[in-house]
């Protein structure tokens, strides 16, 4: 049962990389696993290249927590192979109603990512992690080389931003310029193009998720108030009503979308969609609490 949990929750991981501007990190924060993702990662060094030299293969699985990561990195391939195609068809068609679902289930998430207790350096880290994926949710994406060796960065770049709570690796992907390029090869099974992706995600989230378990380890609340910063800054690039018709999206308020867009607002769904968020995930914290 445990396993089939995992990989529900992996599942939702990929699910969420896919749609750009929203993190798998998030994911993680949500449903309870980003602390022992993020050590189960770190876990694959040095010693744990010995083990593999040496054949000491038991040794080698529980160094790397082996059971854990194998069921939730099989979720996040499933979820990214099986609804890439699902999950573009609805941005495209309902935009709005997956938009506002998103919208609520991120806010109330940065609540529940906060530490209990607050002091300033929490607030002062809240708002510069605000500030920075702001910023960086407002970039504007740029043409990029299409050569292995760059897909080969994009994808150690985007993994980094992937397991990094509402920074989303797929806008990174799109700010690189290699979102559809990499997307178009998932759907064609582009063997080469999926390889050096793969190795830069490798090379890029064991890397990062060092300096994540230490900051963990040694600044949790401030790290946490941090995350929960960039979650509040992502929701620029996750608001519903978006002018997209320029080379920069311009956020809206429902009424002018209906004014500029000349398409309905859909207010009312998306107020539904976006409860619905919340309702997610403040029964995913109640039970977790009941459980725990």
């Amino acid at each position: 049962m445990k396993r089939i949990v995992l990989l529900l929750k992996g599942m939702a991981m990929g699910g969420a990389d896919v749609i750009p501007g929203v993190s798998g990190g998030t994911i993680a924060l949500i449903t309870g696993i980003y602390e022992e993702l993020i050590h189960s990662i770190k876990s694959v060094d040095a010693v744990a290249l010995k083990l593999l030299l040496k054949l000491d293969i038991k040794g080698l699985w529980q160094r790397i927590n082996g059971a854990f990561l194998v069921n939730v990195f099989a979720g996040v391939l499933i979820s990214i192979f099986s609804l890439a195609k699902l999950i573009t068809y609805l941005l495209e068609v309902h935009p709005i109603p997956v938009w506002s679902f998103f919208f609520g289930l991120i806010l109330i998430s940065a609540y529940f990512v906060m530490p209990r207790t607050r002091g300033w350096t929490d607030y002062l880290s809240l708002f510069v992690g605000a500030v920075l994926a702001y910023l960086i949710t407002s970039l504007t994406p740029g043409d990029t080389p299409e050569e292995l060796w760059f897909v080969f960065i994009s994808g150690a770049i985007a993994i980094c931003a992937m397991i990094l709570p509402g920074i989303s690796g797929s806008f990174i992907l799109l700010l690189l310029g290699k979102y559809e390029f990499v997307l178009g090869a998932v759907k064609t099974l582009d063997l080469s193009i999926i390889a050096a992706f793969a190795a830069g995600c490798a090379v890029g989230i064991i890397s990062f998720s060092k300096v994540i378990h230490w900051l963990l380890l040694h600044y949790k609340g401030v790290t946490l108030s941090l995350l929960a910063g960039f979650m509040l800054g992502s929701l620029n690039k996750i608001w519903p009503w978006k002018d997209e018709s320029g080379d920069v999206f311009v956020n809206l308020s429902p009424n002018d979308f209906t004014a500029v867009t000349d398409q309905p607002n859909q207010l009312y769904l998306a107020i539904i969609f976006f409860s619905l968020g919340i309702i997610i995930v403040g029964g995913l914290e109640w039970l977790g609490k009941k459980l725990a």
